[in-house]
């Protein structure tokens, strides 16, 4: 007999292990942003991704990408989703560059729960960096929209 345990909403009891709920959720704010749902700040689009401003930026010109195809992460999306995501990212990866004259470009990436995943649909942070200047720590604290706007005009205009 099989002891139930009060699992958390994104875990599942299979063979007595927790495990990860792999579930792609259709209501999240990724998905609701490629449904029109919810405003962004589009940097690019083509016909498998959208680039947007992240509305929580940790550095000046902080863009996400993702794919416009239901994926939760890198663990249930497709080879062809994740070269449609890397072109876009190395796309805006370059466009950041010349947009902020950056020394750098860190981009992240998280999968599930454990590895820091918040929004369940695949996405890729891409940050333009300077020599000696920290990221901004995660606060939730959300952008002025003209400030996301004035930063996607220099990436448009970059790319």
């Amino acid at each position: 007999m099989a002891i139930a345990f009060p699992q958390p909403p994104h875990y599942k009891l299979h063979h007595n292990i927790r495990e990860p709920d792999m579930t792609y959720d259709t209501n999240n704010i990724f998905a609701k942003i490629l449904r029109g749902e919810i405003p962004s700040t589009k940097v690019y689009e083509d016909a498998d991704t959208l680039a947007f401003m992240d509305i929580m930026p940790r550095c000046e010109g902080h863009t996400l990408v993702i794919p416009k195809t239901p994926a939760r992460n890198v663990l249930d999306a497709t080879p062809a989703q994740l070269a449609a995501c890397l072109a876009t990212v190395q796309k805006i990866a370059k466009a950041q560059m010349k947009a902020f004259g950056a020394g750098g470009i860190t981009i992240q990436q998280f999968n599930e729960p454990a590895g820091g995943q918040v929004v369940f649909h695949l996405h890729y942070h891409v940050m333009p960096r300077h020599e000696g200047v920290a990221l901004k720590p995660h606060t939730g604290k959300m952008e002025d929209v003209s400030v996301l706007a004035a930063n996607a005009a220099k990436i448009k205009a970059a790319l």
